[in-house]
């Protein structure tokens, strides 16, 4: 594998930061996560405009290089992918002395990639089969702590709550955690956005919480206005969850991914969320 660092294509067991990097140091770093399909990025303008938007928050407004684009396609063509993950992460560099970032910055960018299945009708799923999902004590950072439509490389919220899900002997009990928020409604998956369906009606937790606005989140929600499916946001008590006809996750690896078991309670793979993933395959395919 080879992988992009700093604007040259480089051996993945050469592809290193130094670690008085401030991505390692402090989580001082901006990442998106993207998928390939047929050899063309899925979303990346939106993924691209969150990029920027977390890097303006961290005070770094200027350091997404005019070539990023072509820096991830060199990347996929020297691995030979067409179908892939593909994260890009860019940190704020190394700079010497304390906590407090200096103003002129030397960012360190990275462009890291590996194969995935292909997807689409005529493709193959992310996962096994219906996701499990234990809600957890671990809650969602305050949206006055940590902004939650930022992508950093601080994710240790995230780590806590999977730590949760690890059962004595190293086996996870879970595919995934449900994390609420601080005053105990549902937020977001540790990686991924929730979905649930009442009496046909699609619901997931507003924007006005602590969640991330996810891009696969925004697709569902289009498809679901093409396909005349009615929605509605809000902040939602966890009991509504478990008493739902159909949940679902969304991110972008994952797509839509049917939840069979929240807490011990079994769902069944509904028609919404049926619908939902089909459409979802089905615009994918237009890339190939």
């Amino acid at each position: 594998m080879q992988y992009h660092v700093n604007g040259e294509l480089v051996p993945a067991e050469a592809a290193t930061v130094n670690v008085a990097d401030r991505g390692f140091q402090y989580g001082d770093a901006a990442f998106e996560t993207l998928r390939a399909y047929g050899g063309t990025l899925f979303k990346w303008n939106a993924h691209l405009e969150r990029l920027q938007t977390t890097c303006e928050k961290l005070g770094m407004p200027a350091v997404i290089p005019d070539d990023l684009h072509e820096r991830v396609e060199e990347t996929l063509d020297a691995n030979d992918l067409e179908d892939g993950y593909v994260r890009v992460s860019i940190t704020r560099g190394i700079q010497p002395g304390a906590l407090t970032p200096k103003p002129d910055i030397d960012p360190t960018i990275v462009v890291i990639v590996k194969e995935l299945p292909r997807a689409g009708v005529e493709g193959e799923p992310r996962w096994d089969g219906p996701a499990v999902v234990e809600t957890v004590e671990t809650r969602r950072n305050h949206p006055d702590a940590i902004p939650p439509g930022l992508k950093t490389h601080n994710y240790l919220n995230g780590v806590l709550a999977r730590l949760e899900l690890r059962n004595e002997d190293g086996t996870v009990a879970a595919d995934d955690a449900l994390l609420l928020d601080t005053a105990g409604y549902v937020a977001e998956g540790t990686t991924a956005n929730v979905f649930f369906v009442e009496n046909g009606v699609l619901h997931t937790p507003s924007l006005e919480g602590a969640i991330l606005a996810g891009v696969t989140r925004g697709v569902v929600l289009d498809l679901a206005a093409d396909l005349d499916i009615p929605v509605e946001t809000g902040r939602y008590r966890p009991e509504r969850l478990a008493e739902a006809d159909e949940l679902f996750l969304t991110n972008t690896t994952g797509e839509v991914w049917p939840v069979g078991e929240l807490d011990g309670e079994q769902f069944a793979v509904g028609p919404v969320t049926e619908q939902l993933a089909k459409a979802y395959d089905e615009l994918i395919e237009d890339f190939y």
